[in-house]
């Protein structure tokens, strides 16, 4: 698992694409980002919440109509991230998410010190929330439309 949006160098992976189109969609383009889909799944209800229609297994768009409440969605989350203040805090708001428990299981398969690095791993999560807020003002300012696709 990876605490970060990479490049499609590296796959397994939610796309996050703002190439396409209004009806179309260039998969896998170039100028795409990528996030495992461990570490996407908490950020999933940010975009259920913004687009009823969201759906992991098939690509799913956010035009101008949905981009501003995916923002928004986005940075009410930011916030209730920044007000983890302990680690028993941190786990039972991750825990409290469809598959939370797979990606708290998958931090402390990958860092045996979690128990100590956690506030580390908090700011790397605040860190994807902060690009994915980023991403959703570059397609508001830019008109572009945000495709968001699971493999």
């Amino acid at each position: 698992m990876r605490l970060e949006i990479y490049d499609s160098n590296e796959l397994n992976f939610v796309e996050l694409n703002i190439t396409g189109g209004n009806d179309t969609l260039v998969r896998c383009d170039k100028e795409s980002k990528y996030v495992d889909t461990v570490v996407f799944n908490l950020f999933a209800p940010c975009f259920e919440n913004a687009n009823k229609l969201y759906e992991y297994y098939g690509p799913t768009k956010f035009n101008s109509r949905k981009i501003i409440p995916l923002r928004n969605e986005l940075m009410k989350y930011r916030d209730d991230l920044k007000a983890l203040d302990s680690l028993e805090k941190f786990e039972k708001y991750i825990s409290s998410h469809f598959l939370g428990v797979e990606f708290l299981e998958e931090i402390k398969k990958s860092f045996p010190n979690y128990k100590d690095t956690w506030k580390q791993h908090l700011e790397d999560v605040i860190k994807i929330n902060d690009d994915l807020i980023a991403i959703t003002e570059k397609c508001a300012f830019e008109e572009r439309i945000l495709w968001i696709v699971g493999y």
